[in-house]
């Protein structure tokens, strides 16, 4: 996988402003996507996790939720090492974990990514919100915006949609950007017991979820200026 620097990202800083992580990018200070679909999460999402918290209780999810923090970050440095010809190996128990799991991801799905054009990039829509995403590339003969993801157990296309809106935005920020035209997106996603799943979002799909993101970031400034945004959503 070969290296084309046909894009330049922009350097940018993350800061928590009122609890909300935000890009500092070209002087203006941007909501991430991450805040903005986390403040704009249904009622109906935000009683599903309250049970799920309730049912296992507090201690037992903030576990969960942390080693699999623990474990997504160890995949990703295994996987951006790898992307770039560098060896890197992490003997400690999550770290051999995420290694498996890296290896899935990188025999089934970077298998089919011919170039990239950046790692982490840093993309962002002027005035609305910034965020970084995994990588930008060609898969399978195409440009994509291509995020890797962990999880406790295999996911239903149904139960990614936030995923899927990441991409979008990702993707709307990059077209505007760079004069792009990117039409897909791809989530590169593997288990913590080794079951690799790959989601395309391409087309007519995308382009729904790129409606359905700004409808959201629309909900998000309306929140703000009402000041009914949650101080903990990041």
């Amino acid at each position: 996988m070969k290296w084309n620097k046909k894009f330049i990202y922009p350097k940018s800083q993350r800061e928590i402003i009122n609890g909300k992580r935000h890009y500092d990018i070209k002087a203006q200070k941007l909501p991430s996507v991450t805040t903005i679909l986390s403040a704009t999460q249904s009622e109906a999402k935000q009683a599903s996790l309250a049970a799920w918290r309730a049912r296992v209780g507090e201690d037992q999810a903030t576990r969960i939720v942390d080693d699999a923090a623990t474990r997504g970050t160890a995949m990703h440095k295994i996987l951006e090492e790898y992307i770039q010809g560098q060896g890197y190996l992490d003997l400690t128990p999550t770290g051999l974990n995420a290694h498996n799991m890296a290896i899935q991801v990188i025999q089934n799905g970077l298998s089919n990514v011919t170039e990239y054009y950046g790692l982490e990039a840093t993309l962002y829509y002027p005035g609305l919100y910034a965020g970084a995403t995994d990588m930008v590339g060609v898969h399978k003969g195409q440009d994509a915006i291509i995020d890797f993801k962990q999880t406790n157990k295999p996911k239903k296309r149904e139960w990614i949609e936030d995923y899927c809106l990441q991409l979008a935005g990702y993707a709307m920020a990059h077209n505007f950007i760079y004069k792009t035209s990117i039409t897909k997106g791809v989530i590169m996603m593997c288990s913590k017991d080794n079951y690799y799943q790959e989601f395309v979002i391409e087309g007519a799909e995308l382009q729904k979820y790129k409606h359905e993101f700004l409808r959201k970031v629309a909900q998000y400034y309306k929140m703000q200026d009402e000041g009914a945004l949650d101080n903990n959503a990041v």
